[in-house]
């Protein structure tokens, strides 16, 4: 269930609690637990769910993703289940789990554990006729009065994601969930730290920062390219933005084709404004009046060393290249086109190691995905990605619409959510275990209606904080402003209507993107 109704309450578990634990590798955060208490067994890192739910047997097709409850148990010939799924933090290790859950009356009857290893499913689209098999019973629930735990220190052993079926064959237990904020699912992941004698106080936070490939330490980057489709400057665009939506975007985002020589002079005066500190975001689209394959060949090898002198001689700062986003749209699949998707990661290992030779040492590197539903069922979607080796940020382009019944209406969840057509493993879940070592950016992002026919987009904005508290994986949120796309069908500008605009004011001022660029 979404995190605004979750927490509410969680039906169900004071009977058969069945335990997911797919262990498949986790997205790279440093944040994706709350701050770790130091004990003397190691450091505790209390993880929130990712998602929880619930099916019905009753009503086979029914989400209960928005509802505020999880319920497990039997309601007559009713049996329901729910479901949790937790996100062990990259780089974790792990000596103990234990998963702790609250209900809202005394559960009836023993809680099993069963594991499931399928963690695919996501809470805004999971139902009885699409659940995962429970497999083998892997332990039992304690319970003491409304407080339920259990040990997964069997389960829970490695990052990854792992996912908790709750069933039971007595009367309908309510847990409180997500969405409830007050004692929600709560997994408890113990650490191995060097001993500590005798057990040190509580380490404060420290300020939330950038590494050596832009990836904050804790919070979310928050960025945008603003002016889109106008003849604006980009710089001075960008700078009114700011002053609408109250925050200076940490990432500038422009884009570059061809023979161009960037950043410009603008460009590289926006990133070293001291009052107003940004890192940039660049799209090159190296192909341009050409091919990828010809590129990959070699055949714009001048054009690349062209670049990198440039570079080299004019920005010495950390910042993001994008090669070719949105590739998807530009794909021919036919055998010698040139533009086939295996074409396309060539041209990008080709690009970025012939960079590196000629040292250029300040690019981070960002595949920038569409992310649509038609293109990833495409047999050669999979063939795009041009290897971890090369790739250090994976990103996505996605919009929704605010206007209810149009193409794509939602909110933040169903642009990072979207699945292949016919089915299969959402964007998000996809990157976030088939590439687990990546961060990812939502490199572009925005809520639009139809030119003219004015929505509020709030719903949209107010969406997106709970989702960012669950996927930990997102470490950037860049924001793409235009009144018209590029077929002047669409607003996307955050101040079409004022009750837009105030939330995404309240967006922009949370302090999850106070991030220090170092």
């Amino acid at each position: 269930m979404s995190r605004r109704n979750l927490q509410k309450s969680v039906a169900a578990l004071g009977a058969v609690l069945a335990v997911t634990g797919a262990a498949l590798a986790a997205p790279m955060t440093t944040n994706a637990a709350a701050a770790g208490t130091l004990t003397a067994a190691g450091k505790e890192l209390k993880l929130a769910a990712t998602d929880d739910t619930y099916t019905s047997s009753a009503r086979r097709t029914t989400v209960f993703g928005q509802d505020d409850k999880v319920a497990v148990g039997r309601l007559g010939k009713d049996t329901k289940v729910g479901f949790l799924k937790f996100v062990v933090p990259a780089g974790t290790r792990v000596t103990g789990a234990k998963l702790r859950l609250a209900a809202d009356n005394v559960p009836a009857g023993t809680v099993t554990v069963r594991r499931v290893t399928n963690t695919g499913w996501t809470e805004r689209k999971l139902s009885a006729a699409t659940a995962p098999a429970l497999g083998a019973i892997v332990g039992t629930a304690r319970a003491t009065g409304k407080q339920l735990s259990i040990d997964l220190s069997k389960v829970v052993t490695k990052p990854g994601t792992y996912a908790f079926a709750l069933s039971s064959k007595a009367a309908v237990t309510r847990i409180r969930s997500t969405e409830h904020h007050a004692d929600a699912p709560q997994l408890t992941v113990t650490t191995a730290v060097t001993p500590l004698t005798p057990v040190p106080p509580p380490v404060v936070s420290p300020e939330c920062v950038t590494d050596a490939l832009l990836v904050p330490t804790c919070g979310v980057l928050w960025g945008a390219a603003a002016g889109g489709f106008t003849s604006a400057p980009r710089d001075q665009a960008l700078k009114d933005w700011e002053a609408l939506s109250g925050r200076t975007a940490a990432i500038f985002h422009t884009y570059h084709k061809g023979d161009e020589q960037f950043p410009t002079k603008a460009e590289i005066a926006m990133t070293q404004d001291p009052a107003h500190p940004r890192v940039l975001l660049l799209n090159w689209k190296v192909a341009y009046g050409t091919t990828w394959a010809k590129v990959a060949a070699g055949q714009q090898d001048t054009r690349i060393d062209n670049w990198s002198k440039y570079v080299k001689a004019n920005y010495q700062q950390k910042f993001y290249l994008a090669l070719h986003h949105e590739p998807e749209n530009d794909v021919n699949p036919t055998a010698g086109s040139g533009m086939t998707a295996k074409d396309y990661a060539n041209m990008y290992r080709h690009v970025i190691e012939r960079l590196r030779a000629n040292g250029v040492a300040n690019a981070v590197n960002v595949v920038a995905y569409m992310g649509n539903e038609k293109w990833m069922a495409q047999s050669w979607w999979k063939d795009l990605y041009p290897g971890d080796d090369v790739v250090d940020w994976i990103g996505l382009d996605s919009y929704v619409s605010a206007e209810k019944g149009y193409y794509h209406y939602g909110d933040f969840a169903d642009l990072l959510d979207r699945k292949p057509t016919g089915g299969g493993q959402g964007w998000y879940d996809w990157a976030t275990t088939q590439h687990a070592s990546k961060p990812i950016m939502v490199a572009e992002w925005g809520v639009y209606h139809r030119v003219g026919k004015l929505t509020d987009k709030a719903p949209g904005y107010n969406s997106v904080l709970p989702e960012l508290a669950k996927r930990p994986a997102i470490k950037a949120i860049v924001y793409f402003d235009t009144a018209k796309d590029n077929e002047g069908d669409r607003d996307i500008s955050i101040n079409s209507t004022a009750s837009s605009l105030s939330a995404f004011k309240s967006l922009a001022a949370d302090k999850i993107f106070d991030v220090k660029i170092a």
